[in-house]
């Protein structure tokens, strides 16, 4: 590996010899890399070794410069890794207490790239746009946008120009639905000019005596008197016609640009080719949100974030709905239920791989894929073992967006670096970029708790949908509750929250007015893994054998929402051992036992979904939110028991004595079940039979 470090015009302290002891390579110290020491990057490019170059701002240049060295292999053969130390930590009050950061975050680089995952296809090739708003808007915007698209006007009201220059449609919008490239648009057209047929002459505009016609060419039926004198004038046979009757039509586009005041989609992520530009938005992001529609002709592949297993699926059993977590929190509308087959249903065209579904979800039936809970947890591992080994004390993991958040980073940096009375980013503060903030969750900060992090914070920008906040907050203190319960001392989670760079200030200060967390004595070997349970289990073995304290009672409490742990009470008066809630348990927690009737319960594998509580048809299940510190956790225990029923013909048992009773109770006053027919109800299924048939008081089919 070579290594290619940079003072950045001697604006940072970096010590080259303190990183190559910590990463075990030697790093080669540059002062400006980028422009009169670029030919040391071309030996390094040319190279066999694999290359990682310290500057992130610069590279586009490298990239371009390696392309154009001869004998560099190609970006898809041999990769060329870039990171970011000069805003994260060498433009800061605390610089020169920031090497282990640096070598943590060198050291990150290095490894292999996600694994491949299937990809999702958008295929707006054949450029068809609908644009709806005010016509005169609309057409003006067609007129800059018709060099790429093949442009079809949706007039609300306004005047439509002269010209036959666009297709033009009217009518009341029914529904929008779809995603680039597969817009479907519903529309009834109930009025009596056809725009088709229309040559714009303006004769009936002219003659409609109460002015019920405009320029947009359609009639304002509540102004019209009848006068029908529009249609004497008109000579375009068929272009006005009241007898028309209104009729819903459909038409398929690509891409849409909707210049209402209020969205045709309402969700914060809007599907991918939906573009808003509602009256009174600024210049600089109506151009932003423009450019990017020109932008969005073609093919175009994305990874599939997400990985479902229904078998896993706390949703729905029984036509009962359980958990809907990944529903409620989804940005995109992207997830619906679909409780009739017990799942839920992903569109994948739609999401927008935040991970938030898989970060709430208590089962792991959802995973965010790309990366997978594997390689982020391998990053995440890595970057706190090469910071300790360098000698870091107290480390903090800032995880944040490539997006929004990674802006306001470079901001931070570049605002310390100019002494506007911002700190920076402290020496103890590792910043991760993720995809999106929110695909991590409780399992990973925990592992990264039981890796040797002292916290882990979690900054969210105005990119993030709301329900994101309420989510992660409510993931974080059931993480924040278990440490807690465990004993170690502080605050080891927190949400940070800044817009953009006129918050930098309140950031700098929140940061800077947060002590170190108490953390395991002996971090954690465990590697992540996919399965989030597992994952979760193997950091929470970790966080208890090493507690400082255990409560004397071995529980710790957990609230109510996000808890994706806990046990069962069942009410030994009302429950009558029927099952039900086994069947309904998706996560195999609740067992019955084929040798005995009893309800047994693996505390270990409740999820606290509720689904056992909805179906109980005796409503004899309560759940409470726990972590149990006892070993027996992960074993089967009795939560109920009853005698066995014995047949009163032949003895065999066949059920409980609660379900007996309580079956012969409710049915004590229906005619059917008196006399011999309601002893029958105490025999086993043999033996009833047996009584029915040789009963001599029962009328047979041969005496009637």
């Amino acid at each position: 590996m070579t290594i290619l470090a940079c003072t950045c015009n001697r604006t940072q302290p970096i010590d080259e010899a303190a990183l190559a002891r910590a990463l075990g390579e030697p790093v080669a110290l540059h002062h400006a890399l980028c422009r009169r020491e670029a030919a040391a990057f071309q030996r390094a490019a040319r190279a066999d070794a694999p290359l990682t170059v310290a500057c992130t701002q610069e590279q586009r240049l490298f990239a371009e410069l390696a392309e154009a060295t001869e004998g560099v292999p190609p970006a898809d053969v041999r990769p060329i890794r870039f990171v970011n130390l000069r805003e994260t930590g060498g433009w800061s009050r605390d610089a020169r207490q920031a090497t282990p950061k640096m070598a943590a975050l060198l050291a990150a680089a290095r490894l292999p790239d996600p694994d491949p995952v299937p990809t999702v296809r958008y295929d707006s090739g054949r450029a068809r746009l609908l644009v709806i708003g005010p016509l005169e808007v609309a057409q003006a915007l067609a007129e800059r946008l018709a060099d790429v698209w093949q442009v079809t006007l949706l007039g609300t009201g306004g005047a439509l120009a002269q010209a036959h220059r666009f297709p033009v449609l009217a009518g009341r919008v029914m529904g929008l639905t779809g995603w680039l490239g597969a817009f479907t648009l519903r529309w009834v057209d109930d009025n009596p000019i056809a725009l088709d047929l229309c040559t714009r002459c303006n004769a009936c505009v002219a003659a409609c005596p109460e002015g019920a016609i405009g320029l947009d060419y359609q009639v304002d039926l509540n102004a019209c008197r009848a006068h029908r004198d529009c249609v004497r004038v008109c000579e375009a046979p068929g272009a006005i016609d009241f007898a028309r009757e209104a009729e819903e039509q459909q038409a398929e586009f690509d891409a849409v640009l909707d210049l209402r005041p209020a969205p045709a989609f309402t969700q914060h992520a809007p599907p991918q080719g939906y573009v808003h530009l509602p009256p009174g938005l600024d210049a600089e992001a109506r151009l932003a949100r423009l450019w990017v529609l020109r932008e969005l002709v073609g093919t175009f592949d994305k990874p599939r974030f997400f990985r479902y297993q229904q078998r896993l699926c706390a949703h729905a059993r029984n036509e009962k709905v359980g958990c809907q977590a990944c529903v409620e929190v989804c940005s995109a509308s992207a997830i619906r239920s679909d409780a009739e087959r017990q799942r839920i249903v992903i569109e994948p065209h739609l999401c927008v791989g935040c991970g938030a579904c898989s970060t709430v979800c208590p089962s792991g039936a959802l995973t965010f894929a790309y990366p997978d809970p594997a390689h982020q947890g391998r990053a995440l591992k890595t970057l706190l073992a090469t910071h300790r080994a360098a000698g870091g004390r107290d480390a903090a993991l800032l995880l944040h967006s490539q997006g929004a958040g990674q802006r306001l980073l470079e901001d931070w940096g570049r605002a310390a670096r100019l002494d506007t009375g911002v700190h920076g980013v402290p020496a103890r503060v590792i910043p991760w970029a993720l995809w999106h903030t929110a695909s991590t969750g409780l399992e990973l900060w925990l592992a990264a708790i039981a890796w040797g992090a002292s916290q882990v914070w979690l900054l969210l920008t105005d990119e993030e949908a709301p329900q994101y906040a309420e989510a992660l907050r409510a993931q974080m203190a059931v993480a924040q509750a278990i440490l807690h319960g465990l004993g170690y001392r502080g605050e080891h989670l927190r949400l940070l929250q800044a817009r953009d760079a006129r918050d930098l200030a309140a950031l700098d200060a929140e940061v800077r007015s947060l002590a170190p967390a108490q953390g395991v004595a002996q971090p954690a070997t465990f590697a992540a893994l996919a399965d989030k349970r597992a994952t979760l289990e193997l950091a929470l073995e970790h966080l208890i054998a090493h507690a400082p304290v255990r409560p004397a009672d071995g529980v710790v409490a957990l609230p109510a929402a996000g808890a994706p742990l806990g046990t069962l009470q069942v009410n030994p008066d009302a429950c009558t051992l029927c099952m039900s809630c086994v069947g309904a348990c998706p996560a195999g927690a609740l067992q019955d036992n084929p040798a005995a009737p009893q309800l047994r319960f693996i505390e270990k594998n409740c999820v606290q979904c509720g689904l056992c509580a909805r179906t109980c048809p005796e409503k004899a299940i309560t759940l409470q939110p726990r972590l149990w510190l006892d070993a027996r956790r992960r074993e089967p225990r009795v939560l109920h028991e009853q005698p066995p029923f014995h047949c009163v013909r032949c003895g065999k048992p066949f059920g409980t004595l609660k379900g007996v009773e309580t079956m012969l109770a409710r049915l004590s006053a229906h005619p059917m079940f008196q006399g011999a027919a309601a002893e029958r109800l105490r025999m086993c299924g043999d033996c009833r039979v047996i009584d029915l048939h040789t009963s001599s008081h029962e009328v047979r089919i041969t005496d009637l």
